[in-house]
Formats: structure tokens, sequence, C-alpha cells
């Protein structure tokens, strides 16, 4: 007994020394926003982010104005999920599913509590929003095209390799900043952005690595200086600027949240803005009506279909020319849906994703929209499209398609 108190002791006795060097460590290379990550993630049980997180950071409100619910269709609510789809939505921890028909609401579902007014995460559909805010601002003029330096904006971005960096690199990654991507590890980017409290001191450490437009690679910290773009440009935060030129005049129903970097800092432009799935759907039929709400031209009708064309870059996660990206806007040029693989028939289509399986879908053949969010999305296929994304698609189709 006395040996195993022995050894119970020197566990702890080590232990201690472990986190008080852990301490020393944290403290001395400055990376203290650690603290908040760890406390918010591997104590909760979790190894990244969370759908409900924006409660832990400061946000900017993001003003809804006269709210419009959406026309309900005669069938609302009547037309059911196939059963061979919800054992996958279920594992993949959905909490919103909703679809969009002929401008009107079709069906909509939640899960685990949830409701048309929760908010929660868009994570990256976050950095299209920033792209139909980037539209708006050449329209009037504040940014003079896609093509001006980031250097006009930005006196970091003046001298060096970094001159070379235009608003177009931002909007379709191909910067060749190098920034990194990974959410697990909490020394990276993407770590340090969400969880720490100074974006301009984090993103102005990175440098140009490659001829900015030769390829295209998806790096978070392009939205996130694009964000310092438009908040010069408009002379307005973001939040401010998104609440007066898009979410006052697509009528939405709620206001929003974007999370700051720290009290009266900068939104986290890539990230972490925070709606519900009536109000997302709203970003997906502005775009399929060619950036137009309910008659009235809220984003240049030109930027919008510009937008959905594949950006001229090398994907370089595949090895091949970029199909898959526009301003912004992931794209699945030739989609056969499972009930249509015998027949070959596609659909072209766009949509906005973010990490835990945060989807905007627009299929324009057909009218719709499809709005899923969730706690969680499979990998990627040899496309580069995540493989959950197809079972919402061909659920919806199964439903409404014709």
């Amino acid at each position: 007994m006395e040996s195993f108190f022995k050894i119970v002791k020197t566990f702890f006795k080590w232990l201690l020394i472990l986190i008080v060097a852990l301490n020393i460590l944290i403290l001395v290379s400055g990376k203290t926003y650690l603290y908040k990550g760890i406390a918010n993630t591997y104590l909760k049980g979790r190894k990244t982010a969370d759908i409900d997180e924006y409660k832990i950071f400061e946000n900017h409100v993001v003003r809804s104005g006269t709210p419009t619910g959406w026309k309900l269709g005669k069938d609302y609510n009547q037309s059911k999920i196939p059963s061979q789809y919800l054992p996958e939505m279920e594992h993949m921890k959905t909490i919103a599913y909703l679809i969009i028909k002929d401008d009107s609401l079709r069906h909509e579902e939640y899960w685990g509590g949830y409701s048309d007014t929760s908010h929660t995460g868009a994570f990256s559909m976050a950095k299209t929003l920033v792209s139909i805010l980037t539209g708006i601002a050449i329209e009037e003029g504040k940014i003079k095209s896609l093509d001006e330096p980031v250097g006009d904006f930005l006196p970091e971005y003046k001298e060096g390799n970094k001159s070379k960096v235009t608003v177009r690199h931002l909007i379709t990654m191909s910067s060749g900043i190098n920034f990194d991507e990974s959410y697990t590890n909490p020394l990276g980017f993407a770590a340090e952005a969400y969880y720490g409290d100074d974006l301009r001191k984090l993103i102005f450490k990175y440098d140009v690595q490659d001829e900015p437009g030769k390829y295209f690679q998806y790096l978070s910290g392009n939205t996130q200086l694009l964000g310092f773009v438009l908040k010069k440009a408009t002379g307005m935060s973001i939040s401010d600027y998104a609440s007066e030129k898009l979410w006052k005049p697509l009528e939405t129903e709620h206001d929003a949240y974007w999370s700051l970097d720290h009290k009266d800092g900068d939104e986290k432009a890539y990230c972490c803005f925070n709606s519900n799935a009536r109000d997302f759907a709203r970003l997906g039929q502005l775009y399929l009506d060619s950036g137009r709400w309910n008659g009235k031209q809220i984003v240049p009708e030109k930027y919008v279909l510009e937008s959905l064309q594949p950006a001229p870059a090398l994907d370089q996660e595949l090895n091949a020319k970029n199909d898959r990206y526009g301003y912004s806007w992931w794209l699945l040029p030739d989609y056969i849906a499972a009930k249509d693989s015998a027949a070959g028939k596609k659909h072209v289509i766009f949509y906005a994703r973010g990490v835990l399986g945060q989807y905007i879908v627009a299929i324009p053949d057909l009218k719709i929209i499809i709005v899923r969010l969730g706690r969680k999305r499979e990998l990627s296929d040899v496309s580069g499209h995540p493989v959950d994304l197809y079972k919402y698609i061909d659920a919806a189709l199964d439903m409404y398609g014709e």
C-alpha cells in the first residue's frame, strides 16, 4: 500500500511539473489563445470548434430591417425525407434541413432542440457572404475592380511580392500567401485566428510564397485579409456594411451576429457569422435570382454570373485545372443525382459550405435551394467535394426534383 501511494505521489508530482512547463511555454511563446482553445475543445470532449460558440466571443450585431417571412408552399412539410437518407443525416448530427422550391418554403425540419429561430455558426459559409459584399462594394465604387491591388487599402501590402496581390486573388483563393488551414493543429493559423484576439497581428505575419493567381489553394487567411480590405474601402465595419447593403435588403427575419477577435475589434471574416436556416437560404435565393431579391437588384448581375465560374488557376490539392471554386462559391458543374444515374441527367450546382457541414446549395434548373446545418461533415472525395453533401442534394431531388 505504501508503494502504491508513492507511485501516485510521483505521478502527480510529474503531472504538476508538466502543467507548469506547458504554462511557461505558452506564456513565453505568446500563444495565450491556447487557454481559450483548450477550455472550449479538449476540456469539453472535442477536438475542434462547435456551432454554438458565438456565445464565447464578442460579437457585432448584423441588424435586420423589416422582416418578411418565406412564402409557404401549398405542400409545405407534406413530403418526408426519404428513409434511406435519414441515417446519414443523423450520423452527421444534422440540426436543420430546409428546402426552397420555386421561391416557396416547401420543407424544413430541425433536430436536437434547434428551430427556425436558432442561431448557429456559418463557419466558412461566411467567406461567400464576404464575396457578396465585395461585389456590392465594387458596384458602389468603393473598390475599383477585382484587379485593384490590396496595397491600395493596406500599407502592409504595398511593397515586394505582396504588392502583386489583388482583391481577385483573395476572393478566388489564389493569393500565394503561405497561410495554413489545419483545423486540428492547436498551433496553426486556424486555431489562433479563431481563439486569438489580434487578427491583424496574425495575418500580417504571413508572406507571399507562390506567384499570385497561379494556384487555387483554399486558405481562410485570404478571406480575413479581404475583410480588412472591405473595412478600409467602405469606412464601415463589415457587420454594419452587411446590415445596410445585404441583411436589411434581404428582409431577413432575424438579426445575425458576427464574432470579433476582441471587443470593438475586427470581425472574423473567414468564419463566425451566426444566423439561422431560413435567413441563410436567402443568400442562395439571391444568387439563384442573379443578385435580385423581390425584383430589386442587390448584387450586380454581371458579378453574380462571374462568381459562379471557375477561377483560372491550378487546383493545388487535386493537381488539375480548377473547376470547383469561383468567387468564394463552390461549384458542382456536372452533378448527376442517384435517381438520375441511368438517364445521366446533369445539374449545374453551386454552393457555400462550412467545416462542420454547413451548406447553402442552389440547383438553378429546378429553382431549388437547400440549407443543411449540423455538427459533422464527411471528408471530400477525389473531386474535392464532401461526400455527405451528395446525400442532402439527392434527398431534395427525390422530394422535389422533376
